[in-house]
């Protein structure tokens, strides 16, 4: 297989495997979990320290070359900051809209990657880059209708602190990809770990083996495949394949929990921007063209 194809096929593995987020954020068995106390948000961190920790447990058998470099810092740094500023965008906003919002990263990495790290640009980038902004433009026009203005300005900062995890994973793509993951999902964890501690909050069995799962097909294992992807393609066009995630999620959370009370079905807009960020992905990749 071509490397850069391979690239695109690991890529996309992961897109598909992230957007399952929604089928397990939005799972009822975690119902008596409080949503937030006294204003904190409470259920997002718990959620999100029990699918870091799964997801390190996941990946540590996979390490095959461990260390240490300066580059790394700004790296760990941004997977910290992109989880609490998603989480916080989720508690501020809606969930279409801090999913949304956090998928702005296309634009800062395809800005950062052509423009500072001279990354090769396809003639059909322009499609992908164009679409995806109107797509999402739309979406966020209304989804911003009424939203308080904490919400936006986290979800802003989750898609540029997610470009800032693109980045990094494609500047130290030399390193071993496990690792990398595995060291980012780590320090989450320990971040996480007061607030559960404090907190005192803890899964029961069948919980537990269901953010297992969470931690390991959600998490870790597309972090990896995708970590090991940027190795063969640049960091623009990694980041515009997994705009396929935000188009599946509602999808899986439609096929899984569509009967349950709190679901609700995606807006027009919603579907409208999807289809013109899928265009965006049939052009660039040639399924569709136009002359």
């Amino acid at each position: 297989m071509h490397e850069k194809t391979k690239g695109r096929v690991l890529i996309l593995i992961a897109a598909v495997l992230w957007s399952s987020n929604g089928f397990f954020a939005k799972a009822p068995f975690f119902a008596e979990w409080p949503i937030e106390i006294d204003g904190i948000p409470v259920r997002g961190p718990l959620l999100a320290f029990w699918r870091a920790l799964f997801a390190t447990l996941v990946l540590l058998p996979f390490v095959r070359r461990p260390r240490w470099k300066k580059p790394m810092v700004p790296m760990v740094l941004a997977y910290v900051a992109m989880n609490y500023t998603f989480l916080n965008a989720l508690t501020f906003s809606s969930e279409a809209n801090a999913i949304w919002l956090q998928n702005t990263a296309p634009m800062w990495v395809f800005l950062v990657g052509v423009l500072a790290l001279r990354e090769p640009v396809h003639p059909r980038d322009g499609w992908l880059l164009g679409c995806s902004v109107l797509g999402i433009g739309l979406i966020l026009w209304f989804e911003v209708q009424g939203q308080s203005l904490a919400g936006v300005i986290y979800g802003l900062g989750g898609g540029i602190t997610y470009a800032g995890v693109v980045l990094s994973l494609r500047y130290l793509r030399g390193e071993d990809g496990a690792w990398l993951v595995m060291l980012n999902n780590l320090v989450a964890t320990l971040v996480f770990l007061p607030l559960v501690l404090y907190r005192g909050i803890w899964p029961d069995a069948h919980q537990m083996l269901y953010l297992a799962a969470f931690g390991a097909f959600q998490m870790g294992i597309p972090y990896l495949l995708f970590a090991r992807g940027l190795r063969y393609i640049a960091g623009h066009e990694a980041a515009g394949i997994v705009l396929l995630e935000p188009i599946l999620v509602p999808v899986w959370v439609y096929l899984a929990w569509r009967h349950a009370p709190t679901y609700e079905f995606p807006a027009w807009w919603t579907l409208v921007g999807g289809t013109l960020i899928l265009l965006g992905l049939l052009v660039r990749y040639g399924v569709v063209r136009f002359r």
